[in-house]
């Protein structure tokens, strides 16, 4: 059959994003075809085509997603022809209106999680819950910093920490942005625009600081980030949205109490497929009982991936974006 596709040839700025015709295989023994309904869009989509994140050309963009079933191969076990489903990543190429992909990175999706929801969330909400849930197992009293709290993985952050009785201080650029943190369950916002972030968390925390940092801003905020860290606490570095962190010099964490630094990635913490089921199961538990709830503000035509890039970009987007095929 046949699919629109989004390609690049090139690695560089949204315009070497093009829309193609594709052909899409048949699945193979452990494989899916999935007619999707709608696509999430992550920062992780502009390191890909930027080059940040090497991949061999030309390729797709995307990771996650939501659809429906409509071809299975041989040896796949409880997923059938007709079946709702989402995946959080996969073979890069989610920008599509139909693929082919391992049955292995696809979940069943509950009646009450409609297809953009779970396409805006499966990517994010799974990054929250390793970070939350496996990374630094957050017990509840805790105060952590997270970085970014209006954005994508922000808003799940804030609304997880409350559920889970955590004083999360996040980071925002804006007024707006402090604003729908402190709604989406946020104990405390720092716009750092205008207040040091550092120096804020000391002055929240009594000069206590934390026990963990989320950061997924990367090289503009992660000296201030290891000065936030109590002795022998953990630097959570997940995302490079300022850019890459670069020339390390280990002594640092002697020097500022014997810190811990980590970089974890999603796809280590969704295998086996069990983990990714039970990581799955406690995600959707929480928005079926409404204490996380998916803020999509922004939908664009798959057509329009190159403009979703731009915005995101320049941070014109708040919340969760989706693409939706034609």
């Amino acid at each position: 059959m046949k699919s629109k596709s989004i390609l690049i040839r090139a690695h560089g700025g949204p315009e070497v994003i093009e829309m193609v015709e594709t052909d899409v295989p048949n699945p193979g023994p452990g494989e899916v075809r999935i007619q999707q309904r709608a696509i999430g869009l992550n920062f992780i989509d502009i390191y890909f085509r930027s080059g940040l994140y090497a991949n061999t050309l030309p390729h797709g963009l995307g990771a996650e997603g939501a659809g429906v079933v409509e071809a299975v191969g041989e040896n796949v076990r409880g997923l059938k022809e007709g079946d709702r489903v989402a995946y959080p990543q996969g073979p890069i190429g989610a920008y599509a209106e139909a693929r082919t992909l391992p049955a292995a990175t696809v979940v069943k999706l509950p009646d009450a999680i409609s297809f953009e929801q779970a396409a805006a969330v499966m990517l994010k909400g799974l990054t929250v819950q390793y970070l939350f849930r496996q990374t630094y197992r957050l017990q509840g009293n805790e105060t952590i910093l997270f970085h970014a709290a209006a954005g994508g993985v922000g808003l799940i952050a804030c609304q997880w920490a409350r559920a889970l009785g955590v004083r999360m201080i996040g980071t925002v650029s804006s007024a707006e942005k402090a604003a729908r943190a402190k709604k989406s369950g946020a104990w405390q916002t720092i716009d750092y625009s205008k207040e040091n972030f550092t120096e804020r968390v000391a002055a929240l925390t009594k000069g206590a600081k934390v026990p963990v940092v989320y950061d997924g801003v990367g090289k503009t905020t992660w000296e201030g980030s290891l000065d936030c860290l109590q002795p022998r606490g953990l630097m959570v570095s997940f995302g490079n949205a300022s850019g890459a962190v670069t020339g390390v010099n280990l002594g640092i964490l002697a020097a500022k109490g014997s810190l811990f630094v980590t970089r974890p990635t999603l796809a280590t913490h969704v295998v086996p497929r069990a983990r990714l089921e039970e990581s799955a199961a406690e995600l959707f538990d929480l928005m079926e009982r409404g204490k996380i709830k998916v803020e999509i503000e922004q939908r664009y035509p798959l057509a329009d991936a190159a403009r979703a890039h731009e915005d995101l970009a320049a941070r014109k987007t708040v919340g969760s974006t989706v693409l939706i095929p034609s």
